[in-house]
């Protein structure tokens, strides 16, 4: 696929097909997105896949973690409470989500059940958890950024879909029980990934884009 049309069509999936997603593809597409810059050529990024019975035990945890009252705790923070033109962005999608997904603005329980979905990995058949070393972690966010965006570019390449989530990593004690990811390491962002299910609802979201007009200044040109 032309790197224009995966930039073009990428877009957040939230619902997925059950179909596991082979391991061989997976690598490949590992393999293709450590081509993403970091500085220095530092490539601080360290990556592990959980599929089945791994991946099942993590949501069961995040799950009863989340029913039991524990607060989200990550070890990595992107971002605090949005505000101004930013929350807006935030809250405009929100908004199409929840009237794709059919939940009313009072709906509590409905509420709740959507973020439960987060804390599974929207049921994705797959996940990659991306994390860096400790000594790394204050200057290195901009390489796990490219990283995930090149992951989610080349996935496109292959039929899935992909979401860039941090829920999936919010209890981090649940990540490391079942994966064995050392203390010394600093869980950072997770995609989960599979085959699109385009008849679920969220998958037909459209987010906007601000006009150059807003986010460019031109100097000299």
């Amino acid at each position: 696929m032309d790197v224009i049309e995966a930039i073009q069509t990428r877009k957040s999936i939230r619902g997925f097909k059950p179909d596991p997603v082979p391991k061989d593809v997976l690598k490949e597409i590992i393999s293709i997105a450590s081509r993403a810059p970091s500085a220095l050529n530092s490539q601080p990024w360290e990556c592990t896949v959980v599929a089945g019975e791994v991946l099942e035990k993590i949501r069961r945890g995040n799950i009863e973690e989340f029913t039991s009252g524990v607060g989200p705790h990550p070890e990595i923070v992107w971002h605090d409470r949005l505000v101004g033109d930013y929350r807006k962005r935030q809250v405009s999608l929100g908004i199409q989500l929840f009237q794709l997904m059919g939940i009313a603005r009072e709906d509590r329980e409905k509420k709740i059940e959507w973020t439960k979905l987060g804390f599974r990995f929207f049921d994705a058949p797959a996940a990659i958890i991306l994390y860096i070393d400790e000594s790394m972690r204050d200057v290195s966010q901009f390489d796990i950024g490219t990283l995930t965006q090149t992951i989610a570019l080349a996935a496109v390449n292959y039929g899935l879909g992909t979401c860039i989530q941090g829920q999936g990593l919010m209890y981090p004690e649940v990540i490391r029980k079942y994966t064995g990811i050392p203390e010394t390491k600093r869980l950072s962002i997770n995609l989960a990934i599979g085959y699109p299910d385009w008849d679920f609802p969220a998958n037909k979201v459209q987010s906007e884009r601000e006009p150059l007009e807003i986010t460019t200044t031109w100097c000299g040109l």
